[in-house]
């Protein structure tokens, strides 16, 4: 079995890293390159990036910030915000991203998860997906949560998961930034559905979050921004209490 994942998460706007609620009242949490080297000391397993109104902006990501994160790191290094084309993909791969978070771009044409796992791998490619609670159930939006879509949760994982993606990164909108815990109950339906590791985003609060998604939900890897951000969580301290608790986690 494989050692489960703490992931930070840079959340970029114009540069800087940011945090809200529910992905909106975003505040400035700092320096993208300083906390990517920050995390990369503490023992983080995995690192990602977003920039988060790229999309919105119709822009492409900060080419030049992931070449600085990238160089302050020696940790896989997951980069999302801006992507549509296999060429952006390429771009960022160059740049020093491990792997590349799609997500409004895969809703619009979902051919590119083929596409692109296909040229790079499936382990360069990670489908992002946000999901939140309507009449109809948990639906996927885009456009950093701001733009609802008919796709229904559950589905939408099974298809990128045939389609070639090697993760999915799910986030609870409800959740985020909550501190109340993980959408365990929607996040271990999604794990006992696909094939590809999935990481828990979105919620977590405490060190019993973390442990709550590796064990009721089985998810692969557990990512958190605010917690880390403003050191009410060290990132060797929650591994070691994981360890404690059972969890095989690299220390």
């Amino acid at each position: 079995m494989l050692a489960k994942r703490i992931i930070p998460c840079l959340d970029v706007k114009d540069g800087r890293v940011v945090k809200g609620t529910k992905f909106v009242n975003l505040h400035d949490s700092g320096s993208a390159v300083e906390l990517a080297y920050r995390y990369y000391k503490e023992g983080a397993d995995e690192l990602v990036f977003l920039d988060i109104t790229a999309t919105e902006e119709k822009r492409k990501t900060l080419i030049e910030l992931v070449k600085e994160v990238g160089r302050v790191i020696r940790i896989p290094f997951t980069v999302g915000g801006g992507i549509s084309s296999i060429n952006d993909i390429e771009n960022l791969l160059n740049a020093g991203a491990d792997k590349v978070s799609l997500n409004s771009a895969i809703v619009q044409n979902p051919n590119l998860i083929d596409e692109a796992s296909k040229k790079f791998g499936s382990q360069a490619v990670v489908a992002a997906i946000d999901i939140k609670k309507t009449n109809g159930g948990q639906k996927v939006y885009i456009k950093g949560g701001k733009q609802p879509t008919a796709l229904e949760g559950l589905s939408w994982c099974k298809e990128v998961c045939e389609r070639g993606a090697g993760e999915i990164l799910l986030t609870s909108i409800d959740h985020d930034g909550t501190r109340q815990g993980y959408n365990v109950e929607f996040l271990s339906a999604v794990v006992n559905l696909v094939t590809i590791p999935v990481i828990a985003s979105g919620g977590a609060g405490k060190k019993e979050h973390f442990l709550e998604a590796f064990e009721k939900a089985g998810v692969d890897a557990c990512l958190a921004a605010g917690l880390f951000h403003y050191k009410e969580l060290n990132i060797l301290e929650l591994k070691k209490y994981l360890a404690d608790n059972n969890i095989r986690i690299r220390l």
